[in-house]
């Protein structure tokens, strides 16, 4: 039976996330000896659908429908799980993002899966017993969990699995999806982002502020320097409680949960609520002038100083560094 991958995308482009999946599921497809299938849902090009087969899809099932051009949960899960039956997969594989969190437990329910989601690492296969490592209290720790059932879905963590690039011939086909309107009762009309900044949950570096840059007068220097890294911004919850950020840039317990390759803190005490957001980052550098900062028990580099003093001069290394390179 063949692996299924849902290739989410974000105005007809294609997230690194989504290549992190099929790279993941095509990894999954030769443990268990078989292909890859990806599904695409909405306006995508064509060079966009081909890409797929750069990371080991098989074959790409093209959903073209007015109906879906925006994301609806409830739809986007019966087209997946509709197109799991008819290819005859019995594992669904997709990203643990926003979308991918309300998609994962309603693909199971109509598949009547065991579902992984928050997957970290490539399952375990004994037979058709799956023993996948994931994220669990709200990213503080890690936990095991098996799928014994027939059907399987498995959420991957952004960033927490590499592209790989395998050549396959990715042939695309159009899918008629059985799109029922008792899945449209909700529907998103309009999605507005800022379509300039790169976006939280796909950040391989990301940039924070917390309440010791005192306002959000002097936020300059946290989007300076996440500018020269190609970083996301983000923020403390005291910070977006106080209108100083918008609210999506708030990562933490009540926020955003993410997992950059790099996150930096600056002027941010790491409250556990705060800390339960960010802790699967791979490296963590905290710049704070309260050695007693809860942080740096976490961090993994860590500076004790004014950030007013600190992210300049960072800021002015990275250029230097930049410069010769």
């Amino acid at each position: 039976m063949p692996v299924l991958t849902y290739a989410e995308n974000a105005g007809g482009k294609f997230k690194k996330s989504t290549f992190e999946a099929v790279s993941y599921a095509r990894a999954i497809a030769d443990q268990t000896n078989t292909s890859l299938t990806a599904i695409s849902i909405g306006d995508v090009s064509a060079d966009e659908l081909n890409a797929l087969g750069k990371y080991g899809a098989d074959k790409v099932l093209n959903v073209s429908n007015d109906q879906l051009k925006q994301f609806v949960n409830q739809a986007y899960a019966s087209v997946i799980a509709d197109a799991a039956a008819k290819e005859g997969a019995n594992i669904v594989v997709l990203s643990n993002s926003f979308s991918g969190r309300g998609l994962s437990p309603r693909i199971g329910v109509k598949l009547q899966a065991g579902i992984a989601d928050g997957a970290v690492a490539l399952p375990e296969i004994s037979g058709d017993k799956f023993t996948v490592k994931k994220t669990a209290f709200s990213g503080k720790a890690f936990a095991t969990v098996q799928l014994t059932s027939v059907n399987k879905v498995i959420a991957l963590v952004p960033n927490s699995y590499k592209v790989v690039e395998k050549q396959t011939a990715g042939k695309v086909e159009d899918f008629n999806a059985d799109i029922k309107q008792s899945d449209l009762k909700a529907i998103i009309k309009e999605i507005v982002q800022a379509t300039d900044k790169v976006s939280l949950p796909d950040a391989e570096i990301v940039v924070s502020g917390g309440r010791g840059l005192k306002g959000p007068e002097n936020w300059g220097m946290i989007e300076e320097l996440a500018g020269l890294l190609g970083a996301a911004t983000a923020c403390s919850k005291p910070v977006s409680d106080a209108d100083w950020r918008p609210h999506s840039e708030h990562v933490g317990q009540t926020g955003i949960a993410i997992s950059p390759n790099l996150y930096i803190a600056v002027g941010i005490s790491g409250a556990i609520q705060h800390l339960a957001g960010v802790s699967s980052s791979k490296v963590i550098v905290v710049i704070n002038k309260d050695p007693e900062a809860p942080f740096f028990k976490v961090a993994d580099y860590g500076i004790v100083g004014d950030a007013f003093e600190v992210v300049p001069k960072l800021i002015a290394a990275v250029k230097e560094y930049k410069a010769t390179v």
